[in-house]
């Protein structure tokens, strides 16, 4: 018997050592997939925004930038915006200088940090040099020791006499130019708080080893650049924008009474990080009911209640670009009698609006040509109270008083920040994109209408990429007589 058993087990081990021969624990052999350098930029294309820089701020300057840290905690590094838009390097603690007489560009990087790589994976370390100049058309790669000396060799060169940096706060993932400088000043009602802002600490440090040299700001000249997309950076906008559009609409169809802010977020989350987001580009503005009036609040925990209007807006950033699109809809998918009043009122202009952007024109001109059709409308309109007459009258002469400043904007650039940087009262050009997003209030009753749409500028002429999401009263009705993600799947904690 014993015998039985023991060949029985030699036959099993020995087939094993047949079948280990073939089969292995993982069939993937690499240990990595990550890439460490951008897939959707070319070099040339960091180069040629450099080129710009070196024309802008000529032969007797240079340009400094200063890269993002390591963030503290259990937090993934991301380059902030402005370090990314001009090398694409993502390793923490980089500094960039861009040589206006030699048009060179030199990176500095920190020592591998061999520990960390064995537990989280390669990052780009001086080390690598040869590679970051292959991967990114960088110049030169320098250690990151060598930035002071280099710097106080600019200063002591009678052929420099300006440097050039960012003199704002940096941006991040889901931190803009504006949030950043609401922080900073936040900061400054805490007395045990004196930090400045990595920016200014920089700035400081500049000003020790540049004594010689005038300070100049980076900002508008890179603001500008950033203005005008490319097709590579219109194509991540695209993708970010339909899939905010594609959470809306799946929202929208999960909505029912009783529903609350988090459960429709939650509908977004899956969407944007299945499909490959790194996050969000600002917290969700999730409104139910009167809620929307706070026009970016946030974390709203009440149930929506039938009769209930709903307003969602919350982008997701995909590989460093973001979009911006907002939607209302009634919680029991039928506009009533008031809903239905005031939002064609607000739609009607709204449309107007989309309808007269065209390329050459400035704000001011789309404006004035808007109201000029809208007053032959409005004329027509029949309000169910007065107070709601008066609130649209009120709206209208709002941007009748706006057109009398030139320099009047119909929103906001939309790009690597919400808020995207640049100066959009300009005529609107291709490269351009943006958001319209006019806000209607009736304050008497709490009542707050806004609607929101990417809208991309091309040599083909001005197309809202986020069409595909219904704004009409009965596209949004039909939508919302479909399953949604969240009928289809309600778990629930017992």
């Amino acid at each position: 018997m014993r015998s039985s058993i023991l060949i029985i087990v030699i036959s099993l081990f020995s087939s094993s050592i047949l079948i280990a021969q073939d089969v292995h624990w993982n069939q993937s052999t690499e240990k990595e997939e990550r890439p460490l350098f951008t897939e959707h930029f070319t070099p040339d294309e960091f180069s040629e925004r450099r080129d710009r820089i070196y024309k802008e701020i000529g032969d007797d300057a240079f340009a400094t930038i200063q890269g993002a840290p390591m963030p503290m905690g259990f937090q993934f590094f991301r380059q902030n915006n402005e370090f990314y838009y001009l090398s694409g390097i993502k390793s923490p603690y980089a500094y960039l200088i861009l040589n206006g007489q030699s048009k060179t560009a030199t990176v500095y990087l920190q020592d591998r940090n061999e520990s960390r790589e064995y537990g989280e994976g390669k990052v780009l370390s001086y080390q690598d040099s040869e590679l970051v100049k292959e991967l990114s058309g960088i110049d030169r790669v320098k250690h990151i020791d060598d930035l002071k000396a280099d710097i106080e060799q600019f200063d002591s060169d009678s052929n420099y006499k300006k440097v050039y940096t960012h003199l704002s706060p940096y941006e991040n993932l889901g931190v803009t130019r504006s949030i950043a400088s609401r922080t900073l000043a936040d900061r400054k009602g805490d007395p045990f708080d004196e930090r400045p802002g990595r920016h200014q600490e920089f700035i400081n440090h500049l000003d020790k080893f540049t004594t010689n040299l005038n300070m100049q700001d980076l900002d508008p000249i890179t603001d500008e650049m950033r203005k005008i997309k490319s097709e590579a950076e219109i194509k991540l906008i695209t993708i970010s924008s339909k899939l905010q559009g594609y959470a809306i609409k799946e929202s929208m169809r999960s909505t029912k009474p009783g529903i609350k802010a988090y459960e429709m977020e939650s509908i977004a989350r899956y969407i944007y990080w299945k499909n490959g987001v790194e996050g969000e580009g600002y917290y969700a503005l999730t409104h139910i009911g009167p809620d929307a009036y706070m026009n970016h609040y946030h974390g709203s925990e009440r149930p929506a209640r039938d009769g209930d209007m709903i307003l969602m807006d919350y982008g997701p950033v995909y590989s460093y670009y973001t979009s911006d699109m907002g939607r209302m809809w009634p919680a029991n998918g039928t506009f009533n009698s008031v809903q239905r009043e005031l939002y064609t009122f607000y739609l009607t202009f709204y449309e107007m609006i989309l309808d007269n952007i065209e390329i050459g024109l400035t704000p001011q001109e789309i404006m004035i040509n808007t109201l000029d059709q809208f007053d032959l409308v409005l004329t027509d309109m029949s309000f169910s109270k007065e107070v709601y007459r008066q609130a649209a009258e009120d709206f209208i002469d709002s941007y009748r008083q706006r057109i009398s400043n030139p320099n009047m904007g119909l929103g906001h650039g939309v790009g690597l920040a919400v808020h995207d940087v640049g100066d959009y009262s300009t005529p609107i050009e291709p490269g351009m994109v943006f958001v319209i997003e006019p806000q209607f209030r009736v304050p008497e009753e709490n009542i707050y209408v806004r609607l929101e749409d990417m809208i991309v500028i091309s040599e083909e002429g001005v197309e809202v990429i986020t069409d595909f999401v219904p704004r009409d009263i009965e596209g949004i009705e039909a939508l919302m007589q479909e399953e949604g993600l969240l009928q289809k799947f309600d778990f629930k904690l017992d």
